[in-house]
C-alpha cells in the first residue's frame, strides 16, 4: 500500500502541476480568465499581457467571437474586400468581422458604416452573445435592450461581473461573459460549449483539464541553444519546472519539455532513470513499455519505442538513461553519459532483478527505489550492495555508471528567514530541493516558503548539502511539517477486548475516500478530523486533530476568536450533517451565515506543522 501511496503522491505532483496555470480560488473552480485563454478566446498582447481594464472594441469582439464559435479554426487572411465603409479590405479583422455579419451576430449602421474602433456597450455585448445561442428578436419579450438584457440576466451570462446599461464592456468583463457563455443553454437546450465539441464535467462546465491538455504540444527533448526559439511565442512566460515555478533559463541538458501556447505556458522535466534495459513489452520489435532497473515504464513516444526497439539504437543488455515525461512515461531515451547528474534521496524499496546476456551468462542486479529530494521517485542499480528502507543516499550519473552512496548524517538547527530565503546562516540556493520525511517512510518535496518562520532542531534535519557558493541546495527533513500524513475523519471507532486480545474497526475518509480499517490494533483517535501514518504497507497510527472555532474562512487562512490560522494548501472541507460527512469546496463552506465552523489543525510538534488540515461546516 506504501509503494502505491508513493506512486500516487509522484504522478500526482506530476499531473498536478500540468493543469495549476490556473489562478482559481477553490480547488474545484477555474476562474474566467484562465478558462478563455486556454480556450484561446482571448490571447493577450505580443508580451502576453492580456490587459484587462482595457475596453474592447466592437473588433476585437468580433475577433473572441469568432474564437467562441464553430469557425474558430477557420478564420484566414484578409477577404480582400471591404465590407463597410469602415472597414477596409486591409483591416486587421475584417476576416472577423465578415463571420460574425454572415451569420447575423453583429450587423452594420444604416450609415452603411460597422464602427471597428468603437467600444462595445453591454447592450451590444449582450444581443451578440443571445444572437451566438441561437435567439432572435422574436424569443423575446419587450424592446430593446431591455429584453435583450433581460434574457441575458436569466440566462447567467451576466454573472460575475459589474458593467451595466450604456457602459463599455472591459477585457475583464468579456472574460467572464465568454466563460459563462460557454455553460450557457442554447435555444435548443444544449450546453453551449458542447456544441464546440469541448468535453463537460459533471456539472456541465467546460472540463479544464482535458482543455488544457489538448491544447499542450509535446514531449519535445531539450539538447542546446535557446529553448525560446522552439516556441511559437515569446514575452511573458509562466514556466514549471519539476513541479516549482521556474524559469526557462532553468532547462538543462536532456530535460523533458511541453508547452501550451493558449496559456504561455510551459512545463519542464528532468526525471530520469538509469539502469539496464532487461525487457521490451509486448515485443522487443513495437515495444509500447520497458524495464529498466527492475522498474516498467510505459512509452510516451513513437520515438522513444523506435530507440527501443529491434531496429533502433539500445537492445536487451544496453544501459541506458529513460527521459520521462509529465506523466511518468518514456519521452526519449540516451546513453547515460549524456544525461548525467547528482541526486539526494531516501530509499523506498530495494529489488533484485536476473539479468542474462548474450552468452546465456546469469547474473544479478540489486536495486533500490528512491525518492529524491525534486519529489521525483528514480530506480538506481546498487552493485552488490541491498539498501534498507529509509536509508539516504546519493546517487550519481556519469560515465555510464551509477554509484549509489549511504550518506552519512549532516544535521544543523536554526530558524528559517520570514521570507523562506535562509535557515540559519545558511541561504538557500536558488532552486534548493526539499524532501520531509516522517518514520514510517512517508515523504513530501517541499519548498523553502513552506519553512518560513519555522524553528529547526537538529532532530529536524537528517542531510544537507551545499552547492558551491556555500548555500543549502539539497535538504532532507523528519517531522518538519506534518505535510507527509494523509487528513481526514474517522466516522467511527469500534474496538474490542477478549481475554489477552484486542482489535478495532475503524471507519475513515482519508481525503474524500471511503476506508475501513481493522486488525488487532486499537488507536487512540477519536471519531473526528485526524491525521493517518502509514507504515511497511499498512496503517501504523491514526492521531486526532486538535479543533477550533472559526469566525471567518478566507483563501490562505482562517480567523478564529483567539487568532488566525493557515489553510494547509490540501486543506479539506466537509459538511457534516446527523448522517455523517460530505466533502465540500472552500467557497461553498465560506458562508458563515449559512454555516458555523470549525478548523481542525495538527498539533504534533512539527516546528512547521500546526496548519488547519480539515474544516468542518454545520449548517445553521
Amino acid at each position: 500500500m506504501k509503494k502505491a501511496i508513493a506512486l500516487f503522491l509522484t504522478l500526482a505532483l506530476l499531473a498536478g502541476v500540468f493543469v495549476l496555470p490556473v489562478s482559481a480560488a477553490d480547488s474545484d473552480t477555474v476562474d474566467a480568465v484562465s478558462l478563455v485563454r486556454a480556450l484561446g478566446i482571448m490571447t493577450g498582447d505580443a508580451q502576453g499581457n492580456l490587459n484587462l481594464s482595457n475596453n474592447v472594441t466592437r473588433a476585437e469582439f468580433c475577433k473572441m467571437l469568432v474564437a467562441a464559435s464553430s469557425y474558430k479554426d477557420t478564420v484566414g487572411g484578409s477577404s480582400g474586400y471591404s465590407l463597410f465603409r469602415d472597414v477596409k479590405s486591409t483591416h486587421w479583422a475584417v476576416e472577423y468581422i465578415k463571420v460574425c455579419v454572415d451569420n447575423s451576430w453583429f450587423i452594420g449602421y444604416a450609415n452603411g458604416t460597422f464602427a471597428p474602433n468603437n467600444p462595445i456597450t453591454l447592450e451590444e455585448a449582450a444581443t451578440v452573445a443571445l444572437r451566438l445561442l441561437g435567439y432572435t428578436s422574436s424569443d423575446l419579450a419587450g424592446s430593446y435592450p431591455t429584453a435583450q438584457l433581460s434574457k441575458f440576466n436569466a440566462l447567467g451570462l451576466h454573472a460575475g461581473f459589474s458593467a451595466q446599461r450604456g457602459q463599455y464592456m472591459t477585457r475583464a468583463d468579456c472574460a467572464q461573459l465568454f466563460a459563462n457563455l460557454m455553460s450557457a443553454s442554447t435555444k435548443d437546450g444544449k450546453t453551449y460549449a458542447a456544441t464546440l465539441g469541448y468535453t463537460l464535467d459533471s456539472a456541465g462546465r467546460v472540463d479544464y483539464a482535458s482543455l488544457v491538455t489538448a491544447g499542450t504540444k509535446g514531449p519535445y527533448t531539450y539538447k542546446s541553444g535557446s529553448i525560446l526559439s522552439s516556441l511559437p511565442f515569446s514575452g511573458s512566460i509562466t514556466v514549471y519546472r519539476n513541479g516549482a515555478a521556474s524559469v526557462l533559463s532553468a532547462v538543462t541538458a536532456y530535460d523533458v519539455y511541453y508547452y501550451n501556447a493558449n496559456l504561455r505556458t510551459v512545463w519542464i522535466y528532468s526525471n530520469r532513470v538509469t539502469g539496464t534495459y532487461t525487457a521490451a513489452s509486448p515485443s522487443a520489435a513495437a515495444p509500447t513499455s520497458v524495464t529498466v532497473g527492475g522498474v516498467s515504464y510505459q512509452i510516451e513516444t513513437s520515438g522513444a519505442a523506435y530507440q527501443l526497439s529491434t531496429q533502433g539504437t539500445y537492445v536487451p543488455g544496453d544501459k541506458v538513461t529513460l527521459l520521462l515525461g509529465m506523466n511518468g512515461a518514456v519521452a526519449d531515451v540516451c546513453s547515460p553519459d549524456q544525461a548525467t547528474g547528482t541526486y539526494y534521496g531516501m530509499v523506498l524499496s530495494s529489488a533484485k532483478e536476473s539479468l542474462t546476456a548474450a552468452d546465456g551468462t546469469v547474473s544479478v542486479v540489486n536495486t533500490a527505489s528512491v525518492i529524491c529530494t525534486d519529489g521525483v521517485t528514480r530506480s538506481f542499480e546498487t552493485g552488490s550492495s541491498t539498501l534498507s528502507e529509509k536509508t539516504l543516499v546519493r546517487a550519481d550519473y556519469a560515465d555510464s555508471a551509477v554509484p549509489v552512496t549511504v550518506l552519512t548524517g549532516a544535521s544543523l538547527s536554526g530558524t528559517v528567514s520570514a521570507g523562506g530565503t535562509s535557515l540559519g546562516t545558511l541561504t538557500f540556493a536558488s532552486g534548493a530541493q526539499i524532501l520531509d520525511t516522517d518514520s514510517g517512510g512517508g515523504y513530501v518535496r517541499i519548498y523553502p516558503s513552506r519553512l518560513a518562520g519555522a524553528r529547526l532542531s537538529e532532530s529536524n534535519v537528517l542531510y544537507y548539502h551545499l552547492d558551491a557558493d556555500g548555500a543549502i541546495d539539497n535538504l532532507i527533513l523528519r517531522n518538519a511539517t506534518g505535510d507527509t500524513a494523509a487528513y481526514g475523519v474517522v466516522l467511527s471507532a469500534v474496538t474490542n477486548t477478549s481475554g489477552m486480545s484486542v482489535s478495532g474497526v475503524y471507519s475513515c475518509l482519508i481525503g474524500s475516500k471511503a476506508v475501513q480499517v481493522s486488525g488487532s490494533i486499537v488507536y487512540s483517535a477519536d471519531k473526528g478530523p485526524a491525521a493517518f501514518y502509514y507504515e511497511d504497507g499498512s496503517l501504523a497510527n491514526i492521531r486526532s486533530l486538535n479543533s477550533v472555532s472559526l469566525t471567518s474562512l478566507g483563501v490562505s487562512s482562517a480567523a478564529s476568536a483567539g487568532g488566525t490560522y493557515a489553510l494547509s494548501e490540501s486543506c479539506l472541507y466537509f459538511i457534516k450533517r446527523d448522517d455523517g460527512y460530505y466533502t465540500a469546496n472552500r467557497a461553498t463552506v465560506a458562508d458563515t451565515s449559512k454555516y458555523t465552523l470549525s478548523g481542525w489543525y495538527d498539533a504534533f510538534g512539527s516546528p512547521a506543522g500546526g496548519l488547519l488540515r480539515v474544516v468542518v461546516a454545520v449548517a445553521k
